[in-house]
């Protein structure tokens, strides 16, 4: 089959990355002339790992290409995915959706044949109506169908999540769209995969609905983490024992600095704007937004504390920066909270990210960024882990101790283990345990 991805961005060069692995030729259109020729080259705007070696692979096969001529790149499509962006509006945290309309709108005006519009971007409910509407109002004649497919993509894992996800979901309103959407990923179909076909109002709701499931249970980790600290009580002993129950699950039962990056954040906020616009408000998410933020917000507090109480004239060494490892997104990373606060109470701040520094420069004044974890730490008054990154988990512990004028540590990602730290003579001080107070 033939698919046009509109955006180049996180979702949609994955997907069309991955779509091209399928068997399908895709091309994939962006405005950015520049990005795209650098994807012409091979050069990978973001950090995925293997989506370099995918991206090669296709467009040495033939089956993914890149251009800025959205009008060409539909000629002849199957399936158009709208995979733009869809951040907070400035002002009242709906979703802004002008990128998906324009496109929509231009999709329209070059359209020449049947094909299934499949909005990929995270979209409120309505949307897929509406782009139907826009779409006919450019061209009444056009003989089109408009569909929602949301993606559950994580970052850092999102090829092997578009590879063999715990479900694909299609909201289509016509058998000729889901027999398009079903041919489309005819691979997930013999591996047997679920396959949730809906409405398209449903399909909307779902990608929100399960996002917002999985900020809540972060956000409900993290205030009995603050229970836990004054109760004696371990987290992650609690998180283990809510979570072997089928009905709770393990995952995302990691106390923490509070969620971030491209999608929660967002996501949460445009359901709570929505559930207010339709007078149906969701109290927990609201809840969610307001504790996340507050989180974040006071984790710099933390720090501070464990320093004795005065940042002024003392050195903080930082561990990670992205809003999770193997990535480099900062989008609403914690750190951006964290960070600018640290510097406002008078501290020197050292930090080192294996991906995220490049872009973080740009985000975070007054910070020194540095080569790599051990180069934060000469004479550090506290060494703060903010991004759980695999290389931060093994250090060696009698080399920080060695380097740093004062050996404390503030683990906001639990990486280390409370005795350990303290048989190393740290003042050690996680989220949700005991502190470990070795001088």
């Amino acid at each position: 089959m033939r698919v046009t991805m509109v955006g180049t961005g996180y979702v949609g060069l994955v997907s069309g990355a991955c779509f091209s692995e399928f068997g399908h030729t895709v091309t994939c259109v962006d405005k950015d002339a520049r990005k795209v020729e650098a994807l012409r080259r091979g050069e990978i705007p973001i950090f995925e790992p293997g989506l370099d070696k995918l991206v090669a692979e296709n467009a040495a096969a033939g089956r993914l290409s890149f251009t800025t001529d959205l009008a060409e790149a539909v000629v002849g499509a199957d399936a158009i995915f709208i995979a733009v962006g869809t951040p907070s509006r400035r002002g009242d945290g709906h979703a802004d959706l002008s990128y998906v309309y324009a496109a929509a709108e231009e999709i329209a005006a070059a359209l020449t044949d049947y094909a299934v519009i499949v909005t990929k971007s995270t979209v409120p409910v309505g949307t897929g109506a509406e782009v139907e509407r826009r779409i006919r109002a450019v061209r009444p004649d056009l003989d089109f169908d408009v569909a929602s497919n949301p993606e559950f993509l994580r970052e850092g894992s999102a090829i092997e999540d578009f590879r063999r996800p715990d479900r694909v979901v299609v909201g289509a309103e016509s058998d000729r769209a889901r027999a398009v959407m079903r041919q489309l990923y005819r691979p997930l179909f013999l591996a047997e995969t679920p396959f949730v076909f809906t409405a398209r109002e449903t399909s909307e709701l779902i990608k929100y609905a399960a996002n917002a499931f999985l900020a809540t249970k972060i956000t409900f980790i993290n205030e009995m983490a603050d229970l836990c600290e004054k109760v004696g009580a371990d987290v992650q002993d609690v998180a283990r024992g809510i979570g072997l129950d089928g009905r709770i699950g393990r995952k995302f039962l990691h106390a923490g600095p509070g969620f971030g990056g491209s999608c929660f954040p967002k996501d949460t906020l445009a359901l709570v704007r929505t559930a207010r616009d339709y007078e149906a408000p969701s109290r927990i998410v609201e809840a969610v937004v307001a504790v996340n933020d507050a989180r974040k917000e006071g984790m710099a507090a933390r720090v501070v504390a464990a320093a004795g109480g005065d940042l002024a004239g003392k050195t903080v060494a930082v561990l990670g920066v992205t809003f999770k490892p193997n990535t480099d997104d900062m989008r609403d990373a914690p750190s951006l909270e964290i960070l600018p606060r640290l510097v406002a109470a008078g501290a020197r701040v050292r930090a080192y990210d294996p991906e995220g520094m490049k872009a973080a420069a740009g985000l975070v004044d007054g910070i020194e960024w540095v080569a790599g974890a051990y180069d934060t730490m000469p004479e550090a008054d506290v060494l703060v882990i903010i991004t759980e990154w695999n290389e931060f988990r093994a250090l060696d512990l009698g080399r920080i101790a060695g380097a740093m004028k004062r050996p404390v540590v503030v683990d906001m990602r639990n990486i280390y283990r409370p005795e350990e730290m303290a048989e190393a003579g740290f003042n050690y001080y996680s989220v949700g345990r005991a502190p470990v107070v070795s001088f």
